[in-house]
């Protein structure tokens, strides 16, 4: 009906370019041409959008004050201490402590902390000694932070300091190469955030599902969720051994290099 009604109203008026009874008609002809397909919608009931929301469970709520750890996070060090770490081999962490800062001291081997973590959002501030003439490539600012004590992400004065690539700052040393070089000038205060996933193993031991890490140097995303390919190895390739949650440590590679505002999220 409503395509015979069109054609009888344009023969019937003869219309024309300029007759100003064009678009009165063409309005109402397809109007009508639309009714039936309104008739149809008009009667299906009204979509409720209370259907797609979901209330609960309700996030916990964390509190996020400026220039200080979340309020769930689990502090490492607060610039007054380290009683939250202890050495390498047992016993009180023996790196310096000033200013706001702790400092490896050569030759007092690494320090660990006392708790034990698996999945965490990890924050750590470094820096690099500011003097640099005698030293280069490896020799340069070296420590190193290792996510449950095997899994390295690299610590190096990474700033015009040409060394192996995957062995530079914010690399997964000896495995993954950062996305890009992110690093400030000797001397001068640099943060790691880091997401990282741990491995998991069978009752048996295999490997079900291997670590993973998402690190943002400087702000910069330089690992995005990288597969790891085991514990890191000087030599030879990585591997997997079966483990469960361990300590954060922190390498003493003869740099004295500084740490401060660390702190961790568990996942």
């Amino acid at each position: 009906m409503g395509d015979r009604l069109m054609a009888t109203t344009y023969s019937s008026l003869r219309l024309t370019p300029g007759n100003p009874m064009i678009k009165p008609v063409l309005l109402t002809a397809c109007l009508l041409a639309a009714a039936p397909v309104l008739a149809q919608t008009s009667g299906e009931p009204a979509r409720d959008p209370a259907k797609t929301e979901v209330w609960k469970p309700v996030p916990a709520i964390v509190a996020t004050p400026p220039n200080a750890a979340p309020s769930d996070a689990v502090v490492l060090f607060d610039g007054k201490d380290l009683s939250a770490w202890e050495g390498e081999q047992g016993g009180k962490a023996p790196w310096r402590i000033a200013n706001g800062a702790f400092t490896v001291v050569p030759g007092s081997k690494g320090i660990r902390t006392k708790q034990s973590f698996c999945d965490v959002q990890l924050h750590i501030e470094w820096r690099t000694p500011a003097e640099t003439k005698g030293f280069d490539g490896q020799a340069r600012g070296n420590s190193g932070i290792f996510l449950q004590e095997v899994y390295e992400l690299q610590v190096l004065d990474s700033y015009d300091n040409p060394t192996y690539s995957n062995g530079q700052a914010a690399s997964i040393y000896k495995q993954a190469i950062p996305l890009v070089n992110a690093s400030r000038k000797p001397g001068e205060w640099q943060a790691y955030d880091v997401i990282w996933k741990a491995p998991r193993f069978s009752e048996g031991g295999g490997l079900l599902s291997p670590a993973r890490i998402t690190v943002l140097h400087n702000g910069v995303l330089v690992q995005n969720d990288t597969v790891v390919s085991g514990k890191t190895e000087y030599i030879g390739a990585p591997s997997y051994p079966p483990h469960g949650c361990a300590p954060i440590f922190l390498q003493d590679h003869d740099a004295t290099v500084s740490y401060r505002n660390v702190w961790v999220r568990e996942l």
